[in-house]
């Protein structure tokens, strides 16, 4: 079976102030701190003789090389990053950045989401990227209006119950 596997699709290229923060810290993170302790560790395992058979050397290997690929990933990503950190015009409607509450017209659930960046996302704290499909049909939508999102559960319909722009606290 071939290892070859299709490019993936060009995401959206913005960002919350926010979320270009973390990026640079991480990215400062792995290259000064983590990738100075794993080459010295692994100076050390090479040092202990036959690297065929060092689990420690193959390990710190390994690590390196994840390390190495993600600070070329993060150093080429946040040179095409466009960083988003004013409201748009229309505070009423959907935009990148936007806090969105919505209700599940089926259910009545009340569910809050924040629209960012694809590098960004987290589930935990409500976090969708721009590129999802929920987030692609909230889009230029307004209060009070309903929407039809093709989720990957099924087709939802939800309300939009409130739109806002203020960041929230770093968590």
């Amino acid at each position: 079976m071939s290892r070859w596997r299709p490019p993936a699709e060009k995401s959206t290229a913005l960002i919350t102030r926010e979320g270009h923060e973390r990026l640079k810290a991480e990215l400062d993170e792995l290259w000064r701190i983590r990738r100075p302790e794993v080459v010295k560790a692994l100076a050390a395992a090479a040092a202990e003789g036959d690297r065929s058979e060092n689990a420690e050397y193959t390990y710190r290997k390994k690590q390196l090389g994840e390390i190495d690929r993600r600070v070329r990933y993060l150093s080429k990503r946040l040179e095409v990053l466009r960083v988003v950190d004013t409201p748009p015009t229309d505070p009423e409607a959907v935009y990148f950045g936007a806090r969105v509450e919505l209700e599940n017209i089926a259910t009545g659930e009340m569910a809050l989401y924040r629209i960012v960046g694809p590098d960004e996302t987290d589930a935990a704290r409500g976090y969708i990227s721009i590129d999802s499909p929920l987030a692609r049909a909230l889009l230029k939508k307004r209060l009070d209006d309903e929407v039809e999102a093709h989720l990957p559960a099924g087709v939802t319909r939800l309300a939009i119950v409130d739109v806002s722009y203020e960041s929230a606290p770093h968590g």
